[in-house]
């Protein structure tokens, strides 16, 4: 679609005399190496929906201060709130949703939605959808920078070989996401054991609930509880210190087991899990 460039150059200098910024102001910016106008095309004050992104997963963080109400009326969601935060990505679905559930803990936010997509560019496992609802703009988008921050950390226990990955996951105290997502009870302890190939998610949930006195709440397979994903993974809640127990033991025949398929499996940040 091509677009009007007189009528584009026309927004873009209503938008800098609102903030004060005058032709000669912007040239002498230039002059100092300073403003540029692609800095001010590319800004969220043209795109005010984007708040940002992470290389990690290609996951990108939005939010859309108004939603239209036809849109709002059409989507899957437990409580329609008119401000809604938007997580989204390609690959890892248990990391993005670990790093909203921190997020909602420490904002006026609510997860309202989850999806999980099928996703090819995550090898046997899925990408993600997450919404976020709340009354104030500023609230959800601090809501998506929190969760686009604890990436790196929750990506810490994902390990990837060429044959498949494991995933762990744990918090100490699950909130909105974890329940909404995994069923897990809200301010207990919660633990999540993946591997791929599936089989090997077996033998790690087997091993995970023989070390420790668990509550299992789910077995999630190909055809149950995933998007015909290659994994098999055990949701676990519990005392604290045991469901930790339970993942790093889940984690250690994973690792072992997936190593047997010609590649050691490594993680692409440090592990949080100790």
């Amino acid at each position: 679609m091509s677009v009007n460039k007189d009528a584009l150059v026309e927004q873009v200098m209503s938008e800098l005399l609102k903030k004060g910024i005058s032709l000669d102001d912007k040239n002498q910016s230039n002059a100092s190496g300073g403003f540029e106008m692609n800095d001010f095309l590319n800004s969220t004050s043209v795109v005010p929906e984007f708040v940002g992104t992470r290389e990690i997963g290609d996951t990108i963080g939005m939010c859309i201060p108004s939603v239209d109400p036809t849109l709002l009326d059409q989507l899957h969601i437990t409580k329609k709130y008119s401000v809604l935060g938007i997580l989204s990505a390609r690959s890892g679905a248990g990391p993005q949703i670990m790093a909203m559930d921190e997020a909602v803990k420490a904002t006026n936010t609510e997860v309202v939605d989850i999806e999980l997509p099928r996703d090819t560019k995550g090898g046997a496992g899925h990408g993600s959808l997450i919404l976020v609802g709340g009354y104030d703009p500023s609230d959800v988008r601090s809501a998506i920078n929190v969760a686009l921050d604890n990436l790196s950390r929750t990506f810490g226990d994902v390990y990837n070989s060429a044959a498949g990955h494991l995933e762990l996951q744990f918090t100490a105290r699950a909130s909105g996401a974890c329940h909404m997502a995994f069923g897990a009870p809200e301010g207990k302890a919660y633990g999540l054991i993946c591997g791929a190939p599936s089989g090997i998610g077996v033998v790690m949930a087997d091993t995970a609930i023989k070390t420790a006195g668990v509550n299992v709440l789910s077995f999630a397979s190909p055809s149950h509880g995933t998007s015909f994903s290659n994994e098999g993974m055990v949701h676990i809640s519990g005392d604290s210190g045991a469901v930790r127990q339970a993942v790093i033991a889940g984690r250690e025949v994973g690792l072992k087991l997936l190593a047997q398929l010609g590649e050691t499996p490594v993680n692409d940040f440090p592990s949080y899990i100790k």
